[in-house]
């Protein structure tokens, strides 16, 4: 059976480029804490843009899917679950909830992934929710032909419960001593989460919940305001190679965690970046809102559509963003490429 100790492992990951992604996270972590102390309620929207885009792109990623409509009723509790996709959103929902509101006293034990994943499926029914698999299970694949290979062999089903056990003792031991960043250690964790692969089903959507509950602890909140799982949705064939490259010899305790590390550190980056410009947006002191529209426009390299400027600025009503498009495109400041529900603009940077 596999040996899992992140003490020895972590500082093989301490490449230049690794360490310049965790001092980048750091100083955005600094700056994240200024601007929720001091902008706490402006915050709000974000938090309830990032619930949505959260719960859609995780369950998106598993080929679970509703309407834009359905989507938001549940996400609001105006409407039950009709469909098995709608239940099992609104289990993400509920999880996703608890974790956003009581991580601080949500120790990530066997006991309480098993609560987490029976969480998931209280909608659904199905009495796999907060069991471990019940037999062994595969991780596979279809080529473009359709043929299906076997691209993991995760932990037999015997093993799963010592496994999972172990992963959780590892961690918490190397955090309690206090040397190594949190932030090498959680994806490690993560991996080997997930090539253990210890539920029947969503297997892929509780590694996403776990990955926010420990980044959470650790005091990365950044996921609260901005979407991580829609980055990794978003970035999803980038997702996979990073888990293949760092889940090969696994089994032989071989594996290098470097490939799903650099690709998590980037998630994270990529969502405390886009943090800081939206809030930035959403208290510039002294723009009127047309004025605070065109200047995300402008600070916009490429494209733009106007969900993304009204994601950027909650505070600012429909009508207002599109009144102000119009006005822009009418005087040449930006240009209009598309239409319909594909309209994108782009600042007018010859002019």
């Amino acid at each position: 059976m596999r040996i899992y100790d992140y003490n020895k492992k972590w500082k093989e990951l301490l490449t230049p480029e690794i360490v310049t992604m965790l001092l980048q996270i750091h100083e955005f972590k600094g700056e994240q804490n200024l601007f929720i102390e001091a902008q706490s309620d402006t915050l709000i929207q974000l938090i309830e843009i990032a619930k949505i885009q959260s719960t859609e792109a995780s369950n998106k990623i598993e080929g679970i899917y509703t309407s834009d409509e359905r989507l938001k009723k549940l996400l609001t509790n105006k409407t039950t679950p009709r469909t098995r996709n709608e239940q099992e959103i609104a289990g993400y929902r509920d999880v996703l909830s608890t974790i956003h509101e009581s991580h601080e006293f949500i120790p990530v034990r066997p006991s309480i992934i098993l609560q987490l994943h029976r969480d998931l499926y209280k909608f659904s029914g199905k009495s796999i929710g907060g069991t471990y698999k019940s037999q062994d299970n595969v991780i596979a694949e279809e080529d473009n032909d359709g043929n299906r290979f076997i691209r993991f062999q995760p932990t037999p089903a015997w093993e799963t419960p010592l496994a999972i056990e172990s992963i959780c003792d590892a961690f918490d031991d190397t955090l309690a001593r206090g040397e190594a960043d949190p932030l090498l250690i959680i994806p490690m964790f993560v991996l080997d989460f997930l090539c253990i692969h210890p539920f029947n089903d969503g297997n892929g959507r509780m590694s996403r919940l776990l990955t926010l509950l420990l980044l959470y602890r650790a005091g990365y909140i950044v996921g609260k305001y901005i979407s991580i799982e829609k980055v990794i949705e978003e970035s999803k064939d980038t997702y996979y190679e990073a888990l293949q490259s760092s889940s090969q010899h696994w089994h032989e305790e071989e594996n290098d965690y470097a490939h799903f590390v650099r690709y998590m550190l980037g998630v994270i980056l990529s969502a405390y970046r886009d943090f800081s410009s939206r809030v930035k947006a959403l208290t510039t002191s002294g723009l009127s809102k047309p004025e605070r529209i065109q200047e995300i426009i402008k600070d916009t390299l490429g494209k733009i559509t106007k969900t993304e400027i009204m994601q950027k600025c909650p505070d600012i009503s429909q009508v207002t963003v599109q009144r102000t498009l119009n006005d822009l495109v009418k005087n040449g400041d930006i240009i209009k490429i598309g239409g319909g529900r594909y309209t994108s603009y782009i600042w007018n940077r010859e002019k």
